[in-house]
Protein backbone atom coordinates (compact mmCIF):
# COMPACT_ATOMS: atom_id res chain seq x y z
CA UNK A 1 0.00 0.00 0.00
CA UNK A 2 2.84 2.27 0.69
CA UNK A 3 4.45 1.64 -2.04
CA UNK A 4 1.20 2.41 -4.22
CA UNK A 5 1.08 5.44 -2.52
CA UNK A 6 4.54 6.20 -3.46
CA UNK A 7 4.06 5.49 -7.43
CA UNK A 8 1.01 7.79 -7.58
CA UNK A 9 2.66 10.70 -5.84
CA UNK A 10 5.40 10.50 -7.87
CA UNK A 11 3.22 10.38 -10.52
CA UNK A 12 1.35 13.18 -9.92
CA UNK A 13 4.80 15.35 -9.35
CA UNK A 14 5.71 14.33 -12.81
CA UNK A 15 2.21 15.77 -14.05
CA UNK A 16 2.45 19.45 -12.26
CA UNK A 17 5.91 19.83 -12.89
CA UNK A 18 5.48 18.76 -17.23
CA UNK A 19 2.39 21.06 -16.91
CA UNK A 20 3.82 23.91 -15.22
CA UNK A 21 6.98 23.79 -17.35
CA UNK A 22 4.43 23.64 -20.88
CA UNK A 23 3.16 26.42 -19.38
CA UNK A 24 6.31 28.13 -18.93
CA UNK A 25 7.06 27.46 -22.42
CA UNK A 26 4.22 28.88 -23.88
CA UNK A 27 5.41 32.40 -22.54
CA UNK A 28 8.47 31.73 -24.90
CA UNK A 29 6.71 31.78 -28.07
CA UNK A 30 2.92 33.86 -27.24
CA UNK A 31 4.40 36.71 -25.67
CA UNK A 32 4.99 39.47 -27.83
CA UNK A 33 8.95 40.44 -27.73
CA UNK A 34 8.90 44.06 -29.12
CA UNK A 35 11.83 45.37 -30.66
CA UNK A 36 15.27 44.15 -31.36
CA UNK A 37 18.72 44.63 -30.69
CA UNK A 38 19.79 45.72 -33.84
CA UNK A 39 17.18 48.76 -33.24
CA UNK A 40 19.23 49.62 -29.98
CA UNK A 41 22.34 49.18 -31.39
CA UNK A 42 21.57 51.82 -34.59
CA UNK A 43 20.57 54.09 -31.33
CA UNK A 44 23.47 53.48 -29.56
CA UNK A 45 25.96 54.14 -32.52
CA UNK A 46 23.60 57.84 -33.37
CA UNK A 47 23.99 58.82 -29.87
CA UNK A 48 27.71 57.69 -29.97
CA UNK A 49 28.29 60.21 -33.25
CA UNK A 50 26.53 62.85 -31.63
CA UNK A 51 29.38 65.54 -29.93
CA UNK A 52 27.06 67.75 -28.74
CA UNK A 53 27.27 68.67 -24.68
CA UNK A 54 23.02 67.77 -24.84
CA UNK A 55 23.60 64.36 -25.49
CA UNK A 56 22.18 63.19 -22.53
CA UNK A 57 18.98 65.18 -22.79
CA UNK A 58 18.11 63.62 -26.33
CA UNK A 59 14.99 62.20 -26.64
CA UNK A 60 14.94 58.68 -25.68
CA UNK A 61 13.40 56.41 -28.87
CA UNK A 62 9.99 55.56 -28.12
CA UNK A 63 10.23 52.43 -28.90
CA UNK A 64 12.44 51.18 -26.41
CA UNK A 65 10.92 53.24 -23.50
CA UNK A 66 7.74 51.61 -24.15
CA UNK A 67 9.79 48.34 -23.65
CA UNK A 68 11.60 49.70 -20.32
CA UNK A 69 8.09 50.84 -19.22
CA UNK A 70 6.45 47.13 -20.08
CA UNK A 71 9.13 45.53 -18.57
CA UNK A 72 9.42 47.23 -15.58
CA UNK A 73 5.31 46.90 -14.84
CA UNK A 74 5.93 43.20 -15.79
CA UNK A 75 8.45 42.39 -13.02
CA UNK A 76 6.13 44.86 -10.55
CA UNK A 77 3.40 42.87 -10.66
CA UNK A 78 5.03 39.57 -10.55
CA UNK A 79 7.79 40.40 -7.63
CA UNK A 80 5.95 43.29 -5.87
CA UNK A 81 2.67 42.30 -6.19
CA UNK A 82 1.58 39.26 -7.15
CA UNK A 83 4.28 37.04 -4.74
CA UNK A 84 3.66 39.50 -2.14
CA UNK A 85 -0.45 38.35 -2.30
CA UNK A 86 0.32 34.79 -2.20
CA UNK A 87 2.37 34.75 0.91
CA UNK A 88 -0.56 36.56 2.56
CA UNK A 89 -2.53 34.16 1.21
CA UNK A 90 -0.87 31.14 2.79
CA UNK A 91 -0.11 32.94 5.91
CA UNK A 92 -4.41 33.58 5.87
CA UNK A 93 -4.58 29.75 5.83
CA UNK A 94 -2.75 29.33 9.24
CA UNK A 95 -5.93 30.84 11.03
CA UNK A 96 -8.24 28.63 8.99
CA UNK A 97 -9.99 25.27 10.96
CA UNK A 98 -12.08 24.58 7.92
CA UNK A 99 -10.32 21.69 5.28
CA UNK A 100 -12.65 23.30 2.58
CA UNK A 101 -11.21 27.14 3.48
CA UNK A 102 -7.35 25.59 3.95
CA UNK A 103 -7.66 23.96 0.69
CA UNK A 104 -9.01 27.55 -1.10
CA UNK A 105 -5.98 29.35 0.02
CA UNK A 106 -3.85 26.90 -0.83
CA UNK A 107 -4.69 27.23 -4.25
CA UNK A 108 -5.05 30.99 -4.33
CA UNK A 109 -1.97 31.05 -2.99
CA UNK A 110 -0.21 28.56 -5.81
CA UNK A 111 -2.09 30.29 -8.55
CA UNK A 112 -0.58 33.41 -7.23
CA UNK A 113 2.81 32.50 -7.26
CA UNK A 114 2.28 30.65 -10.17
CA UNK A 115 1.24 33.78 -12.36
CA UNK A 116 3.92 35.27 -10.69
CA UNK A 117 6.94 33.38 -12.04
CA UNK A 118 5.27 33.80 -16.04
CA UNK A 119 4.84 37.04 -15.54
CA UNK A 120 8.52 36.76 -14.43
CA UNK A 121 9.45 34.78 -17.46
CA UNK A 122 7.80 37.02 -19.88
CA UNK A 123 10.01 39.99 -18.26
CA UNK A 124 13.21 37.64 -17.83
CA UNK A 125 12.58 37.33 -21.92
CA UNK A 126 12.10 40.38 -22.85
CA UNK A 127 15.42 41.89 -20.96
CA UNK A 128 17.69 39.16 -22.36
CA UNK A 129 16.04 39.75 -26.32
CA UNK A 130 15.52 43.69 -25.97
CA UNK A 131 18.34 45.37 -23.71
CA UNK A 132 21.78 45.79 -23.27
CA UNK A 133 22.84 43.07 -20.43
CA UNK A 134 25.65 44.46 -19.84
CA UNK A 135 25.34 43.38 -15.81
CA UNK A 136 26.82 47.10 -14.91
CA UNK A 137 24.48 47.96 -12.23
CA UNK A 138 22.75 46.73 -9.55
CA UNK A 139 19.63 46.21 -10.60
CA UNK A 140 20.66 43.65 -13.45
CA UNK A 141 22.58 42.13 -10.99
CA UNK A 142 19.90 41.32 -8.23
CA UNK A 143 17.65 40.74 -11.13
CA UNK A 144 19.72 38.13 -12.93
CA UNK A 145 19.85 36.34 -9.50
CA UNK A 146 15.92 36.59 -8.95
CA UNK A 147 15.27 34.82 -12.15
CA UNK A 148 17.57 31.94 -10.54
CA UNK A 149 15.87 31.93 -7.03
CA UNK A 150 12.44 32.16 -8.55
CA UNK A 151 12.63 28.53 -10.99
CA UNK A 152 14.57 27.40 -7.59
CA UNK A 153 11.12 27.99 -5.23
CA UNK A 154 9.09 26.77 -8.27
CA UNK A 155 11.05 23.54 -8.35
CA UNK A 156 10.83 22.91 -4.64
CA UNK A 157 7.20 23.76 -4.37
CA UNK A 158 6.81 20.88 -6.66
CA UNK A 159 8.75 18.54 -4.85
CA UNK A 160 7.76 19.49 -1.80
CA UNK A 161 7.73 16.27 1.06
CA UNK A 162 4.53 14.63 2.34
CA UNK A 163 3.28 16.12 5.63
CA UNK A 164 4.63 14.27 8.55
CA UNK A 165 7.77 13.25 6.81
CA UNK A 166 10.93 14.35 8.72
CA UNK A 167 11.94 16.17 5.32
CA UNK A 168 8.82 18.21 5.55
CA UNK A 169 9.98 20.80 8.19
CA UNK A 170 12.82 21.48 7.07
CA UNK A 171 11.52 22.17 3.26
CA UNK A 172 8.80 24.44 4.75
CA UNK A 173 11.90 26.27 6.75
CA UNK A 174 13.36 26.75 3.32
CA UNK A 175 10.80 27.12 1.30
CA UNK A 176 9.67 30.29 3.96
CA UNK A 177 13.01 31.86 4.18
CA UNK A 178 13.90 31.79 -0.10
CA UNK A 179 10.27 33.10 -0.16
CA UNK A 180 10.33 36.02 2.05
CA UNK A 181 14.20 37.11 0.88
CA UNK A 182 12.76 36.75 -2.88
CA UNK A 183 9.64 39.03 -2.03
CA UNK A 184 12.18 41.56 0.07
CA UNK A 185 14.63 41.26 -2.83
CA UNK A 186 12.23 41.98 -5.66
CA UNK A 187 10.90 44.91 -3.67
CA UNK A 188 14.06 46.00 -3.82
CA UNK A 189 14.73 45.52 -7.44
CA UNK A 190 11.70 47.39 -8.39
CA UNK A 191 13.06 50.62 -6.45
CA UNK A 192 16.74 50.02 -7.95
CA UNK A 193 14.62 49.56 -11.63
CA UNK A 194 13.04 53.29 -11.47
CA UNK A 195 16.14 54.52 -10.41
CA UNK A 196 18.27 53.17 -13.46
CA UNK A 197 15.21 54.17 -15.47
CA UNK A 198 14.86 57.80 -14.06
CA UNK A 199 19.06 57.60 -15.19
CA UNK A 200 18.14 56.27 -18.74
CA UNK A 201 15.44 58.59 -19.42
CA UNK A 202 15.62 61.42 -17.31
CA UNK A 203 12.19 61.20 -16.20
CA UNK A 204 10.82 62.00 -12.58
CA UNK A 205 9.99 59.19 -10.46
CA UNK A 206 8.51 60.74 -7.50
CA UNK A 207 5.46 59.92 -8.25
CA UNK A 208 6.17 56.26 -8.90
CA UNK A 209 8.14 56.16 -5.79
CA UNK A 210 5.32 57.44 -3.33
CA UNK A 211 2.52 54.70 -5.15
CA UNK A 212 4.96 51.94 -4.69
CA UNK A 213 5.68 52.79 -1.02
CA UNK A 214 2.19 53.71 -0.36
CA UNK A 215 1.22 49.86 -1.96
CA UNK A 216 4.00 48.07 -0.21
CA UNK A 217 3.36 49.78 3.28
CA UNK A 218 -0.61 49.09 2.77
CA UNK A 219 0.73 44.80 2.43
CA UNK A 220 2.49 45.18 5.58
CA UNK A 221 0.01 46.51 7.66
CA UNK A 222 -2.52 43.54 6.26
CA UNK A 223 0.40 41.30 6.84
CA UNK A 224 1.13 42.15 10.36
CA UNK A 225 -2.88 42.82 11.27
CA UNK A 226 -3.47 39.37 10.02
CA UNK A 227 -0.56 37.55 11.87
CA UNK A 228 -1.82 39.03 15.12
CA UNK A 229 -5.86 39.17 14.42
CA UNK A 230 -6.84 36.63 17.32
CA UNK A 231 -5.15 38.28 19.84
CA UNK A 232 -6.30 41.91 18.78
CA UNK A 233 -9.78 40.12 19.10
CA UNK A 234 -8.73 38.33 22.51
CA UNK A 235 -7.97 41.48 24.20
CA UNK A 236 -12.00 41.57 23.97
CA UNK A 237 -12.33 39.06 26.00
CA UNK A 238 -12.20 39.48 30.07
Amino acid sequence: MFIFSTKVRRIRVQQKLIAFLFQASLVFFLFPLVGSEQDHKKIRGIHASNKSHNIKHMKMNPKLEFEIKLHGFLLWGSMAFLMPLGILAIRFSNRQRSQRRLRITFYVHAVLQKAAVLIATAGAIMSIKNFNNSFNNNHQRLGLALYGVVWLQVIAGIFRPQRGSRARSMWFFGHWIIGTAMSLLGVINVYLGLQAYQEKTRRSITTWNILFTVQISLIVFFYLVQEKWDYIRNQEVA
